[in-house]
């Protein structure tokens, strides 16, 4: 997945992908029919376990309020993301060329019309504020999280709990000081 990531999926040949893995093209075609298999294998390693966290956290459940499961997604989102970085990055970089791209796109969209569904139920507990549109807050959400395959580095500053702990503060709680009153 890296090499598509460093070449872009297009411009990467199984040529390529056998050179960058040591292997011939015969013996990677051994095990996948061909690059877009790999595409397809890569796109749902990004997103199976978004799927199933974003799912998991759409059913309602005695004792949990839809706040605290949309907190969870968003600490969540960020733990998944960490763990399959790669995979992820790829599947932002998707627009839509290929069956396979369309269907992951539709997926992605799926995942939107969850989180925007969970936004509402938490503005309706009166959670959140109601002025900002959920489908807006969903992009705004995924969109901070998804901003971490750009620089996020497991070996750099911030481990996983830090960064998924800043990120669900800030989304819920805001920037500003508690107690700090603006002039």
């Amino acid at each position: 997945m890296e090499l598509f990531n460093r070449r872009g999926y297009d411009a990467t040949s199984m040529g390529d992908l056998a050179k960058e893995l040591g292997l011939t093209k015969p013996a990677i075609y051994h095990h996948v029919a061909g690059k877009e298999q790999l595409l397809s294998l890569a796109l749902d390693d990004a997103l199976d376990e978004l799927t199933a966290v974003v799912a998991e956290a759409s059913r309602e459940r005695a004792g949990t309020t839809a706040h605290e499961r949309l907190r969870e997604v968003v600490r969540r989102s960020v733990e998944v993301l960490v763990a399959h970085q790669p995979s992820v990055t790829l599947l932002l970089r998707v627009r839509g060329n290929s069956p396979v791209e369309l269907a992951a796109l539709e997926r992605r969209r799926w995942l939107d019309d969850r989180l925007a569904a969970l936004v509402a139920d938490a503005v309706k507990e009166g959670a959140l504020r109601d002025d900002v549109p959920p489908a807006l807050v969903s992009r705004l959400l995924f969109g901070m999280v998804n901003s971490l395959v750009e620089w996020y580095r497991a070996d750099g500053a911030y481990d996983t709990a830090t960064v998924a702990g800043a990120i669900t503060t800030m989304a819920f709680d805001g920037l500003a000081r508690h107690g700090f009153q603006a002039s």
